[in-house]
């Protein structure tokens, strides 16, 4: 086991179900953002569904209760699988990284992006949940995401527009992240991007039925 200041990128625990995974994961220490957060975010859903949604990592209300996508993001989320026609309980929904990495400003906690050390650290974690999942269609939902799906840097801009080849015949969809959203200061250009990111989810969710 990691010691608080150091990162365990070496395999991990086996685990058979995503129920025993889940299990585990809730004592991870392989990096040290478990420190602060208050509890290990795990994804949600279940085994043999034809698409995963990956984001970057969870959010202050995603920490508290434990589940991934509860926030705001997730609302939008919610929305833009709606207008696609995805059913929420035909996606497996998780986070590149587990734990909440965030800096306290007065009572707030506010969000801090994970560095290259805790995304490959957790990486071990989400490679488990491609495994027990098994996904046709993996969507990528921001670099953070990107980076642990690929295991090296690259740009949305890129990759988006097109399913891409990712191990095999699973398929690989790279859009933003909800969260890009909520910030955009233009709100005609937010309801655009909405729009696109709506796309880029039906996409995947046709590739998935392919």
């Amino acid at each position: 086991m990691a010691r608080p200041d150091q990162l365990q990128l070496e395999p991990g625990p086996v685990a058979r179900s995503l129920a025993e995974a889940r299990e585990l994961a809730a004592g991870c220490t392989r990096c040290p953002l478990y420190r602060d957060a208050t509890q290990t975010v795990f994804g949600k859903g279940a085994a043999a569904l034809r698409l995963m949604l990956v984001g970057e990592q969870p959010g202050d209300k995603e920490d508290m209760a434990g589940k991934p996508f509860v926030g705001p993001a997730g609302a939008l989320l919610d929305r833009a699988l709606i207008e696609a026609g995805v059913p929420r309980d035909e996606a497996y929904v998780t986070n590149a990284v587990k734990h909440f990495k965030f800096a306290v400003r007065g009572k707030r906690r506010i969000h801090k992006k994970p560095d290259t050390g805790e995304i490959e650290a957790c990486r071990w974690w989400l490679d488990l949940e491609h495994d027990l999942v098994d996904p046709r269609v993996v969507v990528a939902m921001g670099t953070t995401a990107l980076r642990s799906l690929l295991g090296r840097p690259a740009s949305i801009t890129s990759l988006r527009g097109a399913a891409v080849t990712l191990d095999g015949e699973r398929k690989l969809v790279a859009t933003i992240h909800p969260s890009y959203l909520l910030r955009m200061p233009d709100r005609d250009a937010a309801k655009h991007e909405f729009t696109r990111f709506v796309g880029d989810i039906n996409e995947a969710w046709q590739a998935a039925q392919a």
